[in-house]
């Protein structure tokens, strides 16, 4: 039998450092993006971060690597902005304004980062896991509402894959044409993702727009509407 190793600090000192390293060179990746746009090279991200290419590939395998780590800051970012949002105390129907407000707000802050995430390169998808993340949460709080007013809790998942899809093709043709202001964008996106959810709900016959608006930490005050038939 092998002997039990022991890890000592100066391993969970490197791994730390490692890590912070890492961020530091997302978050240049991040600065270096929005100046330069999606095009930015690896050396682009280097001279930004000051060290040189051959630092990057240390903490980086490749530049798809690299964009991934990105992609998952993105998500991050996102998924804090807009849980802060949809479980501020407010009608469920509020709720979804908020959401989407602080979603497309998010993207206008970092526009070109989250235009080369929209824009998956050689077979991959920086955001893949980063929409997953977020999918789970927005199926987590979707079954809690259904499950309180009676509904089927089954929706919750493919009804948050559909919500977490529009969302990026939405961001992604807002980023790209700018056709419409934000504010505008924001508003027909709300508009869009709450009737689908309630039309569908309603079909089962739960009433979404009876959540309970007063509950900032997400919890539902259990109402069962009257089952159609």
């Amino acid at each position: 039998m092998a002997p039990h190793v022991k890890s000592d600090g100066r391993t969970t000192r490197w791994e730390r450092h490692r890590a912070e390293r890492r961020e530091e060179f997302v978050l240049a990746a991040v600065r270096a993006i929005d100046s330069l746009g999606p095009d930015a090279s690896v050396a682009d991200i280097a001279a930004e971060a000051g060290v040189s290419k051959p630092v990057l590939y240390r903490y980086f395998a490749d530049k798809s690597e690299l964009h991934a780590a990105v992609g998952a800051w993105a998500a991050d970012l996102v998924l804090a902005r807009v849980l802060t949002a949809v479980l501020a105390p407010a009608s469920a129907r509020d709720r979804v304004s908020a959401g989407v407000a602080a979603y497309l707000d998010t993207l206008g802050e970092h526009p070109q980062a989250f235009l080369l995430l929209s824009r998956p390169a050689g077979g991959t998808d920086p955001l893949a896991a980063g929409k997953d993340q977020i999918a789970a949460k927005l199926t987590r709080l979707l079954g809690d509402a259904l499950r309180h007013l009676g509904g089927d809790t089954g929706a919750a998942e493919p009804w948050a894959h559909a919500v977490v899809g529009l969302g990026t093709s939405v961001g992604q043709w807002w980023l790209e044409r700018h056709t419409v202001s934000r504010a505008a964008a924001a508003g027909y996106l709300s508009d869009f993702i709450w009737h689908a959810l309630s039309g569908a709900a309603a079909e089962s016959g739960v009433d979404l727009s009876r959540l309970d608006a007063g509950d900032g930490d997400g919890d539902v005050t259990p109402i069962r509407s009257e089952r159609r038939r």
